[in-house]
Parts: C-alpha cells; structure tokens; sequence
C-alpha cells in the first residue's frame, strides 16, 4: 500500500511559480518590461538621460496638453519605487503596486478574463484615472488650491491601473475577506497624502482614489462577473503589485519638473 508523503508548506507556492507563465503569459512579460524600464532609470541611464525621458512620459497637464498619447501610454513603461531599499515606505508601495496589484492581481484578472479583458481593465483605469484626476487638478489650480508648478510635475507609473485591479480582484478573495480588502484598496493612498491649503489631498491620491472607485464599479458590470469559458478543463480562479505614484527615483533629478508622491 502506497503512503503519501504530507503536503510541504513551499509546494503549493512553489507550484503557483511553476504555472504562472502559462496562466498569465501577457502579465509575466508586463513584470518584465517593468523590471527591465526600472532598471535602465535606476543603473543603465546615463547623464541626464533618464530625466529627460521621465519627464516627457510624465502625465502632467503640460505633457497632456503637448503630446498627450506618448505621455499617457509611456508613463505606464515604468513603475515609480525601489526594490532594495526594503524598510522604506517607498518599498512598501512597490509592493502594493507592483507586487499585488500587477504580479498577483492582474495575472488573477488575465487567467478569469482572458487577456483583453484583463488589459481594458489595467489600461482602461491607468487611462481614466489620470484624465480624471488632470481634471481635478485643473480645478484645484483655478481655485488656488494647487501651486502652478504642479501642471509640470514629475508624475508616471502603474498605481492607477494596478489601483483599478486591485479593486477589482475584489471577486478573487472569499466573501468574507472582501469587504476587509475594499477598505484597504480605498485606505491605503490615505497613509501618505498629503494636505495643503484648499480641500482636496494631493493630486496622486485623488488619483488612487478615482482608480478605486473605477474598480468598484466593475464589479457591477455582468461580463466581469463571469469567468471566461474554457474549451478544456474545469475552471478556476487563479491564486493571487512604483510605489505611490509620483515619487521620482534616486536617477532622476527635479530638473524635470516638482517631484510628487504617486506610487509605482
């Protein structure tokens, strides 16, 4: 009689590694090109090279206006934090943002939805959000609740459409974990806003807040409800982030414009 050895503790993580390419191909190369766009601002730019390309793909109100698809699309190449620095309250926003928000969260999204579904919901909150919260900004400076040095700020990363999914991946936690994970989602840009003189916080934590929100109201739409069909297999679900939006990396310098707070 054949005795089965108890399950070790590092197997089921272990096994989720072993499956993540095929269950979420398109994210695992997203990681990547993050990983590799990080890299190249952090050690691989030279001079001030890395500032000059932040701040073009910066999604200020100057760049919307000026050239606003290569800003809103190039601010999404790159994520806004450390991976070293691992006691810093940067670190801790990579990852939320990076960590659960794109490696967890997006890959759960891509592996019910498929990956077009699972790109409208990461792109269409990065997108939304941001214009959203240009507007926002735009009526903070008409009231002089923002300095007007905020239309050049250095602002780009991936928290608003890994803010949006995290909301969304509501629907991957058991039901009584969902409303706990809600007001995390909704709780966590708080911790570092920031209030001057007018009524709104900061602009990158309106945008956290807008990304939730947009989220949220996923919830309510039927098709994101549902799990994709399979031709083969039974269905699951799979297992389920830079930093806040805004805060500009050790390689880049505030030349390019005042630096804020908005996570990876």
């Amino acid at each position: 009689m054949n005795s089965q050895s108890p399950p070790r503790p590092w197997d089921i993580p272990l096994r989720a590694v072993r499956a993540y390419p095929r269950r979420a191909p398109l994210t695992l190369a997203y990681v990547c090109l993050l990983l590799a766009g990080h890299a190249w601002v952090v050690y691989g730019a030279t001079g001030d090279r890395a500032d000059t390309v932040l701040g073009y793909v910066s999604t200020n109100l100057d760049n919307l206006s000026d050239h606003p698809l290569p800003s809103l699309l190039g601010s999404a190449l790159f994520f806004d934090g450390t991976l070293t620095d691992v006691t810093s309250t940067d670190f801790v926003g990579t990852f939320i943002t990076l960590g659960l928000g794109v490696c967890c969260f997006l890959a759960w999204a891509e592996h019910r939805w498929g990956k077009r579904r699972a790109v409208a919901v990461f792109l269409g909150g990065h997108l939304a959000a941001t214009l959203l919260t240009a507007a926002v900004i735009g009526v903070g400076l008409r009231h002089g609740w923002y300095p007007t040095a905020v239309r050049q700020a250095v602002d780009y990363g991936v928290s608003y459409g890994s803010q949006t999914v995290l909301a969304v991946g509501t629907l991957a936690l058991p039901r009584r974990g969902r409303i706990p994970w809600a007001a995390f989602v909704l709780a966590w840009p708080l911790g570092g806003a920031e209030w001057t003189t007018g009524p709104l916080p900061d602009f990158t934590t309106i945008g956290h807040l807008l990304a939730a929100v947009l989220g949220f109201g996923l919830l309510g739409v039927p098709a994101f409800r549902r799990q994709r069909s399979r031709t083969s297999g039974p269905s699951s679900d799979a297992s389920g982030s830079g930093t806040r939006r805004g805060s500009v990396p050790e390689a880049a310098s505030s030349a390019a414009g005042p630096e804020t707070t908005r996570s990876a």
